[in-house]
């Protein structure tokens, strides 16, 4: 039997092997932490819509930005907000603004089915009066399916919730959705 009482360890040797260990696991702790928020804005995509329409004495002026998050190449859920303005000369003017949310599932890579959630607030003043003026909340859930192809899908949009009281003029909506 070997006798080690000769060998003696400094108490530095411990302090300098422990702060060398405990670094390196703080590295691969702080890497993982990095790693898992790269991971989640490498899922998230940008999109939305810009919209500008003119006519005689005819004003549409609409802005909808968007941001989905990937949980996997099938499924995604997302943020919208969206303002528009419309006028009509001598008629009316009316702003509407609200939010929405956006569910997307793509059971093949070039068809993509959407629920959509969107909650406005409109406000129509009418030319010559303010008393005529209108403020109300508009909801509209839309259901549709489209063709994706790269960062873009075409399709069409039914909104279920649509009666004769809606801002929209069909129930039925062609669309384009771009994330990037």
């Amino acid at each position: 039997m070997r006798n080690y009482k000769h060998l003696r360890v400094s108490p530095t040797y411990f302090i300098v092997i422990s702060l060398f260990y405990s670094t390196c696991l703080f590295a691969q702790q702080n890497n993982k932490q990095a790693n898992s928020q790269n991971d989640f804005w490498e899922k998230v995509q940008f999109g939305g819509g810009i919209g500008l329409g003119f006519g005689s004495g005819y004003t549409d002026i609409s802005l909808a930005p968007s941001a989905i998050y990937n949980f996997n190449q099938y499924v995604a859920l997302g943020l919208g907000a969206q303002y528009k303005y419309l006028k009509q000369k001598d008629f009316y003017a009316s702003h509407l603004y609200g939010a929405s949310i956006i569910g997307l599932l793509n059971p093949i890579q070039e068809i993509q089915i959407s629920a959509e959630l969107e909650q406005l607030r409109v406000n129509v003043n009418l030319d010559g009066t303010r008393s005529n003026s209108q403020n109300f909340w508009n909801t509209a859930l839309f259901i549709g399916a489209g063709y994706r192809s790269g960062y873009a899908t075409v399709g069409a949009r039914y909104n279920i919730l649509s009666d004769r009281n809606s801002i929209y003029g069909s129930a039925f909506m062609p669309f384009v959705r771009v994330y990037f």
